[in-house]
């Protein structure tokens, strides 16, 4: 990405949040591509005349198709605390996601059993019992609805790799631009799915903090819907 295009939505001495856009990754990774991390890193250094390598704390992620905010940390001491908050449950992430398909149930907690194939980094729904399964538990609530498509506000109460797509897709509602695991009841287009708020304790001060961003509502799927963060 540009550095220009960096959004940065908070900054002190401790973190700094920004936003992630979709198609971006939020860390060094095998296909060499600029990402996120390194342009926070560039801008910090240039900003602030940092000499020699600038430290930078990764304590979550985002999918690379996924948007929204992520909070990174500016100290090693910030990046501990901030680790140990995610370990232990004190982040609360909330996710927007346009589904293909209506959900039976309007509002629950699906609760899965996923694995993951290294090989084609993919993950599958799978049982308690088979190796390298990994409990996963997220929250829905359909908030929208236009002709075939949903918007729904979802919680994660655990951090695994695809947890949304995958778990979506098992009740045979696909994130909208999901051609990976949606199936035949996928569209083409880009991921609908936003990280738009993020909540935690600041690592110093333990202030309570929210961070909120809308996704992008001039685009396909999001124009389908009056969204309000």
């Amino acid at each position: 990405m540009q550095d220009n295009e960096l959004v940065i939505l908070y900054e002190d001495n401790h973190i700094i949040v920004v936003m992630k856009p979709q198609n971006v990754a939020c860390c060094p990774d095998e296909s060499g591509d600029d990402n996120l991390f390194d342009c926070v890193k560039r801008y910090i250094k240039t900003t602030y005349s940092k000499p020699g390598n600038v430290f930078l704390g990764l304590v979550h992620r985002l999918d690379r198709p996924t948007g929204g905010v992520m909070v990174y940390a500016k100290t090693s001491k910030a990046a501990a605390r901030l680790s140990e908050q995610m370990r232990t449950g004190g982040f609360e992430k909330l996710y927007y996601a346009v589904l293909c398909g209506v959900p039976a149930r309007p509002r629950a907690t699906l609760e899965n059993y996923l694995r993951k194939n290294s090989l084609n980094n993919m993950v599958y729904v799978c049982t308690q019992t088979e190796e390298g399964a990994k409990f996963a538990s997220l929250e829905y609530n359909v908030i929208g609805q236009k002709g075939s498509l949903c918007l729904a506000e979802i919680k994660l109460h655990t951090g695994r790799t695809h947890q949304i797509r995958v778990q979506m897709a098992a009740i045979n509602c696909p994130l909208y631009g999901d051609m990976r695991y949606g199936g035949e009841n996928a569209v083409k287009g880009k991921l609908a799915l936003w990280a738009y708020s993020l909540r935690f304790s600041h690592p110093t001060t333990g202030e309570k903090l929210r961070f909120e961003i809308e996704p992008p509502l001039g685009e396909k799927p999001w124009n389908n819907f009056d969204i309000k963060v």
